[in-house]
């Protein structure tokens, strides 16, 4: 293209300025030490937007869901009696579903390892270079 180019400018994406949000007043203790733990790392990232707030909300609440069925089923236990004989706790089931929950929308905020690029050890020595066959 003949002439000058165009000066790009930068686009806000309507990232939350200012501070990090407080968590939710509604949340459980467990949802908020997980607000408190993910919210300063989407933020640092310009990760944190109107859109993913309520995103990391729905995060927070099932990983609140997760430590909090964890807490009951390390007092009663994870097998209980009933009529029919032992059987898994029912908050088994809810821990499963939240930490199924949890996992995806961690993976959609960029929360887990994966989605911010960062490698394993394993990945890391497979990436140096040196093939495997070749050291033995």
């Amino acid at each position: 293209m003949k002439g000058r180019k165009p000066t790009l400018v930068a686009i806000d994406g309507g990232s939350v300025r200012g501070k990090c949000p407080s968590a939710p007043a509604w949340l459980t203790e467990q949802a908020k030490a997980e607000w408190k733990r993910s919210a300063p790392e989407l933020f640092a990232r310009k990760l944190l937007t109107s859109d993913t707030q309520a995103m990391l909300e729905s995060y927070c609440v099932a990983s609140g869901i997760v430590r909090e069925a964890e807490e009951i089923m390390g007092a009663e236990g994870r097998i209980i009696s009933t009529e029919k004989g032992p059987s898994p706790h029912p908050a088994f089931k809810m821990q499963s579903a939240a930490m199924r929950e949890a996992r995806l929308l961690a993976a959609e905020l960029g929360l887990t390892p994966h989605r911010r690029g960062l490698k394993g050890d394993a990945e890391r020595k497979a990436d140096d270079g040196w093939d495997a066959d070749l050291l033995a």
